[in-house]
């Protein structure tokens, strides 16, 4: 099982990426911020300062159709936001 999930690739994401040297990630729900940050050292050969994590639950949602009544959802997922040290960065587009 990886701890990384894959790589948030946004207009946001990557503007970020560009100017502050933050990177996100989809990662593994039970994954902490230590292991998160090994990850990603070892598999990008950087070094992380600081990470963050956003826990995000499921979201119900219900409409109303001619059919009946259709009931879905989003599932719950983890974020990290990666900081590296000044002056590296991680290319997503480079084993394309």
């Amino acid at each position: 099982m990886s701890i990384l999930k894959r790589p948030i690739i946004t207009e946001k994401a990557t503007k970020i990426g560009e100017t502050l040297h933050q990177y996100g990630f989809i990662v593994d729900r039970s994954a902490n911020k230590i292991q998160i940050r090994q990850a990603v050292e070892k598999m990008y050969n950087v070094t992380v300062e600081n990470v963050n994590t956003l826990s995000y639950y499921n979201k119900i949602k219900v409409k109303q159709t001619t059919k009946g009544i259709a009931v879905g959802g989003k599932g719950a997922f983890k974020k990290a936001v990666v900081k590296l040290k000044k002056g590296e960065t991680i290319d997503f587009y480079s084993s394309i």
